[in-house]
């Protein structure tokens, strides 16, 4: 699966040449292969691809490359010397690079090159954004890697429900269930996984501690796994033993502002409106102070790109467009909850791309 000729397409509308793409998310969206860091640069023009990396990468990147041409950089024939000579041959007189992955230092040494003696000349100009408009609409192999990725980590949910328990530790479970998403065919983890008990639960992006599990407490679990490219992403909160009414009252308000949050998402729908849907549910229980973040952010080869259902967000959601759905109440040193789906925007409105059981479910 590669997307070189929506790539060009967008050079086009942006009046480039083409464009030099040197971050991880961009490389692989284009061509289908993943290199780590800065281990290759892919050269996308409006009528074909270059794929440039080491001798670490060709073999592995020779099976899996379709549709752009191969070349090893080594010694005596280097990124900047090839690059240079790419830029000639084909004309490119516009280059568009990633200037929000790119180092000012890498930018200076790209910049040095293209302007040295015999090179002609070629502007340079800032095209992160073309890039992140083309990734926030998924088409069809991207939603089946989202939605098989999305499959992994339920799987694993359904296993570590059976294993908690009193007396195990936040970071046992996070453990668990990064080897189950690994055992059921992730790749890697979308994000080190989130679980926070108890009055650790008020910390949104709490770390997993030694802190074991009592009875009578919640436990809320994010996490999330990559699949051919594509992460999934959902958070679930449970109860252990018991819950008490007012764990109750917040666990219904969070999945009530969830529901609201969904059905006001649309194409079109600007993200602001989304969240404000939402945050009015919790705002009118009481606990308005007490939703610190957005509710949603799009998901796809990143675990968190465009588009984001925020408050400050007055742009429409696409069609195509994948976002979190992921409310929640953060009482400080008390207790939180939060509840987490991710959707599909359609035309006709959106899809729930989550599975999993979302009624209070007391262990």
């Amino acid at each position: 699966m590669n997307h070189y000729a929506s790539i060009a397409a967008a050079l086009e509308a942006e009046n480039l040449d083409a464009v030099l793409l040197t971050g991880e998310a961009n490389r692989f969206y284009a061509s289908g292969f993943f290199t780590p860091g800065t281990d290759a640069t892919l050269l996308v023009t409006r009528k074909d691809a270059v794929f440039l990396t080491d001798a670490r990468y060709t073999e592995a990147a020779g099976r899996c490359l379709d549709g752009a041409e191969l070349r090893e950089v080594k010694p005596g024939r280097g990124l900047t010397d090839q690059l240079r000579e790419l830029v000639f041959l084909k004309g490119i007189r516009r280059l568009g690079f990633e200037d929000a992955a790119m180092s000012v230092q890498s930018f200076r040494r790209l910049e040095r090159a293209l302007s040295e003696e015999g090179c002609p000349p070629c502007e340079l100009a800032a095209a992160s954004e073309p890039l992140l408009k083309l990734r926030q609409t998924k088409d069809a192999g991207e939603l089946a890697a989202m939605e098989a990725a999305q499959g992994i980590a339920e799987r694993a949910l359904e296993d570590i429900l059976k294993e908690i328990r009193p007396g195990v530790t936040e970071r046992e479970i996070a453990a668990r269930l990064q080897y189950l998403m690994l055992h059921y065919g992730a790749s890697d983890m979308s994000f080190d996984p989130i679980v926070v008990s108890g009055p650790n639960g008020s910390l949104p992006h709490g770390v997993p501690s030694e802190k074991e599990i009592r009875s009578g407490e919640f436990v809320t679990m994010d996490f999330g796994c990559i699949y051919g490219g594509y992460c999934s992403d959902m958070t679930r909160t449970v109860a252990v033993g018991s819950a008490t009414e007012e764990m109750r009252r917040v666990y219904q308000t969070v999945l009530a502002a969830q529901a609201a949050g969904i059905a006001a998402a649309g194409a079109g729908v600007p993200g602001k409106a989304v969240d404000a849907a939402a945050r009015a549910v919790i705002r009118e229980a009481g606990w308005g102070e007490c939703f610190t973040h957005s509710f949603g952010h799009g998901v796809g080869v990143e675990i968190h790109e465009a588009p984001n259902a925020a408050a400050s967000n007055e742009v429409p959601l696409p069609a195509g467009a994948v976002i979190s759905a992921e409310p929640g109440i953060y009482i400080p040193g008390k207790l939180g909850v939060r509840i987490e789906d991710v959707i599909l925007i359609t035309p006709e409105g959106r899809r729930n791309l989550t599975k999993a059981p979302k009624d209070l479910l007391i262990l």
